[in-house]
């Protein structure tokens, strides 16, 4: 999740109520017949209910706040890769955010963070494809580097992912080279195998990156995303995979295309997603976080994903102040809301929580999770899950 720098569909519901009652209904049911595994229907049916009883029956059976591994736990391990998943879910997520998704030149769906992948793999010691190397545009920003686009899924699986940040990570660093570029169909796979192997249902929450920016290349995300899904039997509103976009064009798509749940990314306040820019629609963000605006997204979508920033934002300093309505009016809208994102570091954290002045030394996470939490929303996405789950112990038993 991030920009450049950084549904089941019940569209009849206009209670705040209803609506939260059927996104816990639109993530009910994560049992055999979902995932593909052996069994008959009456299994299917008692795996259910066992899941319902133990709180593994969708959102609704989770803690909440929701601790949503950003980029698997990529506080410690490079961002996007099966290592950096595996962490999540063993350090306690309830949902990881397996892939930002993707194309390849031949149309394969893989997970980075961004299509420029000089920052996120070890491309940039490949002789053979140096001369990839290129300067595009963006969404509207000019970078110079290597794009998946511009590679075959064979070529990209030579290469192997690196530490993002390294002045803020430097022991991730530890780890380059170790994993490669996973594809978002062996992550569907990777889902299914640790939901057998724990004996719980893993769920993810991927997310169409730049999709505007894909079409125009004739590499369109959301019907590639779509078919994967449904080869895999998780594209049902009770299937165990939330999609996410920045661009609430691509959710309306996905929302004709299949039926999983759909949250709509929000950057500041006084940015326009990307295809609004293309299209000529003049509203911003801030015209999307007022009630008109949530009322519309709760047309298509069960939640927002926004800013830390939109919930309580940060005076000149970088200091928090006090929170919006946000939460309130999303909450009416019938939305739930899983804000971006948490992490230890001090450059990450407001300043009221900083201790000292090392890039790479943390802060006090505790006491920021503390004031987000008190706000009302339904969950956080964070690069420390283990501090998250902590965070989240700590708050409910104050």
């Amino acid at each position: 999740m991030g920009t450049l720098e950084s549904n089941g569909h019940a569209q009849g519901e206009s209670t705040g109520t209803g609506r939260r009652t059927l996104l816990g209904a639109a993530m009910l049911g994560a049992g055999g017949a979902v995932l593909g595994l052996p069994g008959t229907a009456g299994a299917d049916a008692r795996q259910a209910g066992h899941d319902a009883k133990h709180g593994g029956g969708g959102l609704k059976g989770l803690p909440v706040p929701t601790i949503i591994g950003h980029r698997g736990a990529s506080g410690y391990r490079p961002e996007h890769t099966l290592g950096s998943y595996q962490l999540a879910l063993d350090l306690g997520v309830d949902i990881v955010e397996a892939g930002d998704l993707v194309p390849t030149k031949d149309g394969h769906i893989v997970c980075r963070h961004e299509p420029e992948i000089g920052g996120t793999t070890d491309v940039a010691d490949h002789p053979e494809f140096a001369s990839r190397k290129v300067t595009k545009v963006l969404d509207g920003v000019s970078l110079t580097g290597w794009f998946t686009e511009d590679f075959t899924l064979a070529e990209l699986k030579t290469l192997r992912a690196i530490e993002r940040i390294p002045a803020n990570r430097p022991h991730n660093t530890l780890y380059n080279g170790r994993w490669e570029i996973p594809t978002f169909e062996e992550v569907l796979r990777w889902q299914d195998e640790q939901t057998r192997k724990r004996g719980k249902q893993v769920w993810i929450y991927p997310e169409t990156k730049h999709p505007t920016y894909f079409r125009a290349l004739g590499l369109g995300l959301e019907e590639r995303v779509a078919k994967l899904l449904k080869k895999h039997g998780k594209d049902r509103k009770n299937s165990p995979v939330i999609i996410q976009s920045f661009e609430p064009t691509s959710i309306q798509r996905l929302n004709r295309l299949v039926g999983n749940p759909l949250v709509v990314l929000l950057s500041a306040a006084n940015t326009s997603p990307w295809d609004f820019v293309t299209s000529g629609d003049p509203r911003t963000v801030a015209d999307l976080i007022k009630p008109a605006g949530l009322r519309e997204i709760a047309s298509y979508a069960q939640g927002i994903g926004p800013t830390l920033d939109l919930v309580i934002p940060k005076d000149s300093n970088g200091a928090l102040t006090s929170p919006t309505a946000l939460v309130a009016d999303a909450h009416a809208a019938g939305l739930i809301l899983h804000p971006y994102t948490m992490r230890n570091e001090n450059p990450f954290l407001p300043t009221n929580f900083r201790k000292g002045t090392d890039a790479d030394a943390y802060g006090d996470a505790f006491g920021a999770y503390r004031t987000y939490f008190a706000t009302g929303i339904d969950g956080v996405f964070t690069d420390n899950p283990d501090t998250g789950v902590l965070a989240r112990a700590d708050f409910v038993n104050d």
